[in-house]
C-alpha cells in the first residue's frame, strides 16, 4: 500500500526515512483551523484535517496526517510569525516547563480506517540571558516554539520526560504503535 506523509517538513520526512520507511510526500495545503482549545484534542483535529484533505486525493493510499504545538503557561504556542513573535516564545518558554503535544492521524479513505493518537512530552528550558534569545529568535522561525532540540547548537531544552522524537515533531514510537494497530 503507497504511504503518504501530508506534510513537508524536514524534521518528519527525516525521521520517516530514518525508519526505513517508503513513502511520498504530499503536504496538506488548507488553512489550519480547529474548534478545540485543549491542545491534545487541538493537534488530534488538526492532524485528522490534514490527513483527510490529501486522502481526499489518494483514496487507496494509507496517509499520515501530524500536528505539533507546545503549551506552556495555560498559551498554545505554534511557530512564530516572525522574528519579534519568536523572542516573545522564547521569553515565555525561558526556565519553565512546558508540553509539546503532537497528533498523529493515519487515515485510508478507501476501507474507511483511520487510527489516531496524541502523544506529549515534558520539556525544562533552560533560563538563558537575553541577549541569548535574541540570538535565538531568528533560527527555527518554521518550527513551534521557536528552537530546535534535534540541531546541535540549539541547546535551549535542559531537560526532557518522554519522546525525544516527539518534540522533533513526529513521535516514531506512537507512530510504530499506531501503524501495527493499523494493519490489523
Amino acid at each position: 500500500m503507497r504511504l503518504i506523509l501530508a506534510s513537508r517538513s524536514p524534521r518528519r520526512i527525516a525521521l520517516l526515512k530514518e525508519l526505513g520507511m517508503a513513502f511520498d510526500v504530499c503536504p496538506a495545503v488548507q488553512p489550519e483551523r480547529t474548534k478545540y482549545k485543549r491542545p491534545s484534542l487541538k493537534v488530534a483535529d488538526l492532524s485528522a484535517h490534514k490527513a483527510l484533505e490529501v486522502a481526499q486525493k489518494y483514496p487507496d493510499s494509507l496517509v499520515i496526517g501530524a500536528d505539533t504545538l507546545v503549551f506552556c503557561k495555560g498559551e498554545v504556542i505554534g511557530k512564530p510569525k516572525d522574528e519579534e513573535d519568536a523572542l516573545r516564545i522564547l521569553r515565555k518558554l525561558n526556565g519553565s516547563w512546558q508540553t509539546v503535544y503532537t497528533g498523529v492521524t493515519l487515515l485510508h479513505l478507501r476501507s474507511k480506517t483511520c487510527v489516531r493518537g496524541v502523544d506529549k512530552t515534558y520539556c525544562k528550558a533552560r533560563r538563558l540571558s537575553l541577549k541569548e534569545l535574541q540570538e535565538m529568535a531568528g533560527k527555527h522561525l518554521d518550527k513551534a516554539g521557536a528552537y530546535a532540540v534535534q540541531d546541535k547548537g540549539d541547546h535551549f531544552i535542559e531537560k526532557m520526560r518522554g519522546s525525544r522524537t516527539n518534540v522533533v515533531g513526529f513521535p516514531v514510537e506512537l507512530f510504530t504503535k499506531m501503524l501495527k494497530e493499523f494493519e490489523k
